[in-house]
């Protein structure tokens, strides 16, 4: 029978499109891009850059074709539409979705039907990376698929899920490459005169910001470490809440919180009415955290407003693992993290909008009640849909290490190459193998009569 199902799936297996000419945008810090790049061209494709920075210009390999654009950002979705025109390109890549250069892609993408192939930090971080097709986050496809069809294309496989990695495992890496980046650019990006940054600070506010933290990382661990030994041995009951980066696109655009302030905010009011005396309101801040908004005086600000000094915690990073192992619950904006406190069966509450924001696994209640009794997760759906990522969008490897690179264009080349996307080829070659299997038993019946 398995033999049967191998050959179908093989002969259905998502076809690889030839003649492909991909455009390339903005993409991660570091060299990421043109080794992917690279990769396609040796399999046959054409390969273009655009940059807009000298960080993007000095990350392209020398050898590859790329063109600068130097104009101002009202005239990029007009250029583009040139480019994409006189080059005949087929297909789009670009590294999230909510910049303006990227939204206007996939504008372009969606009015013409030009594929476009999203990247992104994973929904599983860390150890994968996220390669979607159309958007990710609040666009990806993942939003228009119920738990139900999910769980109905995965039933039967859930026992081959792995554990959730704790350990990132590259954020000096990750450190290094956007020092590089931002640096070319402070420094070197005379050619381009009218760009401006996607963020909300200036590029020399930006290599201020995370030249302090570079320089503070000592200090931070030291008095991160302090604080999260007291809290994990003083067997107090406490409630985690996941800080996000404020500027991020996954908060700007898939949220309603216009900063990291007004989450902390709207978290200890809830906490304050509900929660019992006992129990402790633990922020955490994101890993990459340049300290833009000043959280941590935001906290012990807000915290005497609302009568809960002594009962709130801030810790500007570390690892997640050990936290969510002794929390109650866990409350963030729509962090990926998030799914790690699923894979513990953590009740979770979301407040903006997020992948995995669906009602089998994130509480419906309101946050005053979530806090005064967090209603949990349904577990068993919830592996059934993190094995549907793995077996989908999810990809092994990180973006700023050379082996975590290597391992993600192993396998993206083929998905990029494919005709259908990860989800659709996944559902395609699911119902290829269960036709096959009421073949197998069909037969099985004539032969036995």
């Amino acid at each position: 029978m398995n033999q049967v199902i191998a050959v179908a799936e093989h002969k259905g297996h998502n076809r690889m499109r030839s003649g492909l000419r991909f455009l390339f945008l903005q993409g991660p810090h570091g060299p990421f891009f043109g080794q992917l790049a690279a990769h396609l061209r040796a399999a046959g494709s054409e390969v273009l850059r655009v940059g807009f920075n000298k960080g993007d210009e000095v990350s392209w390999p020398g050898n590859l074709p790329y063109i600068a654009f130097r104009g101002k950002g009202a005239d990029w979705p007009e250029a583009l539409r040139r480019i994409v025109a006189d080059n005949k390109i087929t297909d789009l890549v670009i590294y999230g979705d909510g910049r303006p250069v990227h939204s206007a892609a996939r504008a372009l993408s969606a009015e013409i039907g030009l594929p476009i192939h999203c990247f992104e930090e994973g929904y599983l971080r860390p150890y994968w990376i996220n390669y979607e097709r159309a958007g990710t986050n609040g666009n990806s496809p993942l939003m228009h698929q119920s738990v139900s069809q999910i769980c109905t294309l995965v039933t039967g496989k859930a026992n081959e899920l792995r554990p959730a990695p704790v350990h990132w495992g590259s954020i000096w890496r990750h450190s290094w490459h956007g020092a590089i980046y931002h640096g070319q650019i402070l420094f070197r990006n005379r050619d381009y005169p009218n760009y401006r940054s996607h963020r909300d600070v200036s590029i020399v506010s930006e290599w201020a910001l995370q030249s302090r933290r570079l320089a503070l990382l000592p200090w931070s661990l030291f008095r991160r470490k302090l604080a999260t030994g007291k809290l994990l041995r003083s067997g107090s009951s406490y409630q985690l809440a996941l800080l996000q980066l404020g500027h991020d696109s996954s908060v700007a655009d898939h949220s309603d919180f216009a900063s990291m302030r007004q989450f902390v905010d709207t978290c200890m009011a809830a906490f304050a009415q509900a929660a019992a005396d006992n129990e402790w309101l633990v922020f955490k801040a994101h890993p990459l955290e340049d300290g833009r908004e000043n959280i941590r005086i935001a906290v012990k600000v807000l915290s005497r407003q609302y009568g809960l000094t002594g009962r709130v915690l801030f810790l500007d990073g570390g690892h997640l693992g050990p936290l969510l192992d002794g929390a109650k619950s866990v409350v963030t904006i729509n962090s990926t993290a998030g799914q790690q406190a699923l894979w513990r069966g953590l009740p979770i509450k979301t407040l903006g909008r997020a992948v995995y924001g669906k009602p089998e696994f994130v509480s419906q209640q309101s946050l005053v009640d979530f806090f005064r009794n967090p209603i949990g997760p349904d577990t068993v759906a919830y592996r059934e849909y993190r094995l549907y990522l793995l077996s989908t969008s999810q990809v092994a490897g990180n973006f700023y290490m050379a082996r975590g690179r290597a391992g993600i264009v192993r396998k993206v080349i083929a998905m990029m190459l494919a005709e259908n996307d990860p989800y659709e080829e996944f559902a395609k070659q699911n119902s290829i193998a269960r036709t096959n299997l009421r073949l197998v038993a069909s037969r099985g019946k004539h032969d036995h009569a």
